[in-house]
């Protein structure tokens, strides 16, 4: 199959190359970007006035296979990747079963190939059944093909256990994710302790509960000398703790989510629990650091941390509600309409965090446009206004805090291995 994308405005961060031109691909890979491009018999995409970019790159996703399809599968989740315009997701082990053995990595894989039309990464889990006791088959996992490892979803209480963990891994040169909130800080609470908590009468999660298990495992990563990636880093004092960090040569790396980039605790409403999430919503300090972050390079990716939910467990009291709601086919409308047009972050930076700086945490060969590489590309209509609504959802989750929210700017085409996968909303 041979695609032409004609005169959209390329930006391609991993190779500084931000200007108008014609991407060719062919047989999946990317056979030419240049201008005035011509292919017989190649379909022709008119990208006028449209951003053509790397596929996006979410490493941070909740499929819930095995075990709790009836809130997400693989099917349903990549149909929702790519309506968003995402083309790699990696997902997340806290399962049932938890992801921690070879033979569950590889059935996955082989499940994400016969169902999903994006690619999905697996991540394995850090320790057995996630419980912080035992490592897990971390080097068979390896050899099977997990990306990353995480017990995301929990926190290791036990220092000793995952700086086994951060030693054994360093071999291999892979990244542990990391949960990072303080257990015994966090009993109990469901939203971000502060005024808005106190108002509301609900337990709160401190930020300081994040603050300490950032710290803690960054220099356990430092003194094993690992690599260590803080998952949906959410409080002002744990991203100063990250670029302390990095400024001593840590490996460290971080993500944030774009409902902490743009929403506070102010947003929490007892009857709607789609903004309970974990960790939780904070304050307006904690927005504007980690938009700072953003700028500085302290914060590496913009991940979804896409976690559905059957209806009916939200449908219920705030406090027994459970965390998350899905995000990938909000994530881009919500940066772009929140950020891009408010003037607070580049085009640049925004698609940089989504495509290849997210590739290089987890050392994948992706992010980038390049001639020879696999034709895994993103078309963005920047100015297109669309309304989120939950009935044209592919996820199977229906709860957003986002839904009826008119936002500006959205992914149009979603090109897979040189396969068209989304055009104009719709999965093809």
């Amino acid at each position: 199959m041979k695609l032409l994308l004609k005169g959209g405005r390329i930006i391609n961060p991993a190779e500084k190359f931000d200007k108008i031109a014609d991407v060719l691909v062919e047989d999946g890979k990317i056979k030419a970007i240049g201008e005035n491009l011509e292919a017989a018999g190649a379909e022709v995409y008119d990208a006028t006035g449209k951003v053509v970019t790397p596929g996006l790159i979410d490493l941070h996703v909740h499929f819930r296979e095995p075990g709790q399809e009836a809130k997400e599968d693989f099917e349903s989740g990549a149909n929702a990747a790519a309506a968003g315009g995402f083309t790699t997701v990696c997902t997340m082990p806290n399962t049932k079963p938890a992801v921690d053995d070879a033979a569950m990595v590889r059935s996955l894989e082989k499940r994400a190939e016969d169902v999903a039309k994006v690619h999905v990464k697996i991540i394995g889990a850090v320790t057995k059944g996630q419980e912080g006791k035992e490592l897990a088959e971390l080097g068979d996992m390896i050899e099977a093909g997990a990306v990353a490892f995480s017990d995301d979803g929990h926190y290791d209480q036990k220092a000793k256990v995952l700086l086994n963990a951060f030693d054994y891994l360093h071999t291999f040169d892979k990244v542990i994710v990391n949960h990072d909130e303080e257990t015994s800080l966090v009993e109990d609470g469901v939203m971000n302790e502060g005024h808005r908590s106190a108002m509301l009468g609900l337990k709160g999660r401190p930020t300081v509960a994040e603050d300490i298990a950032v710290a803690r495992d960054i220099m356990l990563a430092e003194y094993a000398g690992s690599r260590v990636h803080v998952a949906h880093i959410s409080s002002a004092r744990a991203v100063d703790i990250v670029r302390q960090a990095k400024k001593r040569g840590v490996r460290v790396t971080c993500e944030v989510t774009p409902q902490h980039l743009t929403m506070t605790d102010e947003c929490v409403n007892l009857f709607d629990t789609s903004t309970k999430i974990n960790p939780p919503l904070r304050a307006q300090k904690d927005c504007e650091a980690l938009l700072e972050g953003l700028k500085d390079g302290t914060i590496d990716a913009i991940v979804t941390d896409h976690s559905p939910h059957a209806q009916e467990d939200k449908d219920r009291e705030y406090i027994y509600a459970p965390s998350g709601f899905p995000g990938l086919e909000t994530s881009l409308g919500i940066m772009l309409t929140d950020l891009y047009h408010q003037h607070k972050l580049d085009l640049t930076t925004i698609v940089s965090k989504m495509t290849c700086e997210p590739a290089k945490v987890f050392g994948m060969d992706a992010g980038t446009l390049a001639v020879g590489k696999s034709a895994d590309i993103t078309v963005i209509d920047p100015e297109l206004t669309w309304t989120v609504d939950e009935k044209k959802f592919y996820t199977k989750g229906s709860h957003s805090p986002f839904i009826g929210r008119e936002l500006k700017g959205k992914a149009v085409l979603t090109v897979v291995a040189g396969k068209i996968v989304m055009q104009d909303g719709e999965v093809l």
